[in-house]
């Protein structure tokens, strides 16, 4: 069952479900922009995933995931506000949710937009998805993570491209260079994108967590694998899960 919430969101609908939350971002007056109240609200989004850790969808309203930051706000930042990291904190933290997110993109995902969609920790795309930086030509540089996170989510050619070049990515290039999952028709994004969040979900929510940290880590280690795994050796899932297994096969591997 779902819910639909609430009308405190003034940027975003939020649904809420048993294993997941989609989240759309709903600024249709502004192709999605990213403002500081939607910063906010997705704090709050945050906030909630932190204290109960759920998937998350995220997705944006009317065929447009998010087209950039609200240039006029933008506008009047100074250096005070670059040195808070408005987006980029917001990002990091969006990044660093227990359980996996997943952006369904569709149309514009520029600038601020962009770099939101390559927080998620898996990207499906529309067929008239558009990935880009623009950054420079307002003369400033994508500092929401852009310049160190596309690079390793697409190899540093095509980050440079993209970032000095002034490139943009379709959906058919965005897949060719492993920045999405797939493409799928516009009609049946936010279906398939919880396809893929059923499929997760079917997975223990502890060994999925516990993947996203290890996997996440600077500096991978053996131990961390280790330690990780010692936690996942004693849940009462894992044995359940695995009784489960044997049980269908007949006790063989």
């Amino acid at each position: 069952m779902s819910t639909r919430e609430n009308p405190v969101y003034e940027t975003l609908l939020v649904e809420r479900r048993e294993d997941r939350v989609v989240v759309t971002l709903h600024r249709p007056e502004a192709r999605n922009a990213i403002s500081g109240r939607m910063i906010a609200e997705l704090h709050r989004v945050c906030e909630d995933l932190e204290r109960e850790p759920k998937l998350m969808l995220l997705t944006g309203h009317g065929g447009v995931f998010a087209g950039g930051a609200d240039i006029a706000e933008l506008r009047r930042r100074g250096r005070d506000d670059a040195l808070r990291g408005i987006n980029s904190r917001l990002f990091e933290r969006m990044r660093r949710l227990p359980l996996p997110t997943v952006a369904a993109v569709d149309g514009w995902a520029l600038g601020g937009g962009a770099e939101l969609a390559y927080a998620c920790d898996i990207r499906i795309a529309g067929p008239h998805a558009v990935f880009g930086n623009p950054e420079p030509g307002l003369g400033i540089l994508a500092g929401a993570g852009a310049c160190w996170r596309l690079r390793e989510l697409v190899g540093e050619s095509v980050a440079k491209q993209i970032l000095l070049a002034g490139r943009t990515l379709d959906a058919a290039a965005a897949l060719a260079c492993g920045l999405v999952m797939d493409v799928v028709p516009a009609d049946r994004l936010i279906t398939e994108a919880n396809v893929l969040l059923d499929r997760m979900a079917l997975s223990s929510a502890l060994a999925l967590r516990l993947t996203k940290l290890v996997t996440d880590a600077p500096g991978a280690h053996p131990v961390a694998d280790d330690l990780a795994q010692a936690v996942l050796f004693e849940s009462p899932d894992k044995a359940e899960r695995m009784t489960r297994f044997l049980e269908k096969n007949g006790g063989r591997s």
